[in-house]
């Protein structure tokens, strides 16, 4: 399948499971709710590569990896995200995901050492500069609730989500680690969702969270969606392109998924954002848009002596 195929399914089904995360907010608890989407979907790719007679063990050396990117990328990444939504808009948790394209090169030169060029920073500090735009006028609000004795879920809602976005881009990068050990994709993803997983259960245990069954149609629907197309086919499409492209550009799908995720909300959520937040989301994608347009490094020419040339002849 094309490079560009992988990038357009994964970026519109993950441009629309933000607002499809809402349709199991309320009656089961987060985490749990968590739990639910990835033993579906790790369970699924499971019995996909038993189907296709794969082998389903792993090596240590290569399932000490995927724990580390299961627990970060199925794990925390989604036990933050859930629980942002209930105190954020889903466009809002959408944009701030955009800013993985800035995580991934900063956290793979403090993990891989892979090097960082003044595009990058400037971009990144633009972004930033968008996401506080963004949300100014939501945090003053926030922190005028606090001063007056509230309990600023706004700005909780934030902290979670950008810590959703940290433990993503860190598991992006370390399933490049992954990749090294072990080549079957699918396996690997079946592996990285049962120890995120393992990890949530735990969590929710040890908060005491009650594991109900989920109640209503809307609820199915959300985790069967959730699971079998924002788990199983959009991370398969991300994680080949990491592998054919490399974790910095394949995370462009961020880009994307915010502007549809925003289009569903104004209709979905009846969000309404104001001027400051349509300029605060306009500069935030412009930086990236910028990212996207920087050149690839001319190949050097390299001059070659006539003396070995004869000699050659």
């Amino acid at each position: 399948m094309p490079s560009s195929l992988l990038f357009l399914i994964a970026s519109l089904i993950w441009g629309s499971t933000f607002w499809a995360i809402t349709l199991q907010l309320g009656e089961v608890p987060p985490s749990v709710s968590v739990v639910y989407r990835f033993a579906l979907a790790s369970a699924a790719l499971f019995a996909w590569c038993k189907l296709r007679g794969d082998k389903l063990t792993l090596s240590w050396h290569a399932q000490r990896w995927t724990i580390l990117q299961g627990c970060a990328t199925f794990g925390l990444s989604y036990i933050c995200t859930y629980s942002a939504e209930q105190y954020l808009v889903s466009a809002l948790v959408a944009v701030l995901f955009a800013l993985m394209v800035f995580w991934n090169p900063l956290i793979g030169r403090l993990v891989l050492g892979t090097p960082l060029n003044w595009r990058t920073w400037a971009a990144g500090s633009v972004a930033l500069s968008g996401v506080i735009l963004l949300f100014y006028q939501s945090i003053g609000n926030a922190i005028r609730d606090i001063l007056a004795g509230g309990e600023g879920h706004f700005l909780l809602g934030l902290i979670l989500a950008l810590t959703a976005t940290l433990a993503s881009s860190f598991g992006n990068v370390v399933v490049v680690k992954v990749r090294q050990q072990a080549p079957n994709v699918l396996l690997t993803m079946a592996w990285g969702m049962l120890w995120g997983t393992l990890l949530v259960a735990l969590w929710a245990l040890a908060t005491g969270e009650r594991f109900v069954a989920p109640p209503t149609a809307r609820y199915w629907a959300g985790l069967i969606y959730l699971s079998l197309f924002g788990s199983v086919i959009a991370f398969a499409c991300f994680f080949t392109l990491i592998d054919r492209i490399g974790s910095h550009k394949a995370v462009y799908i961020g880009v994307v998924t915010p502007v549809i995720s925003v289009l569903l909300s104004i209709r979905l959520e009846h969000f309404r954002p104001g001027v400051l937040e349509w300029a605060g989301m306009v500069l935030c994608l412009g930086s990236v848009a910028w990212v996207l347009r920087t050149p690839t490094p001319a190949r050097p020419v390299v001059a070659i002596d006539p003396d070995l040339l004869k000699k050659a002849s």
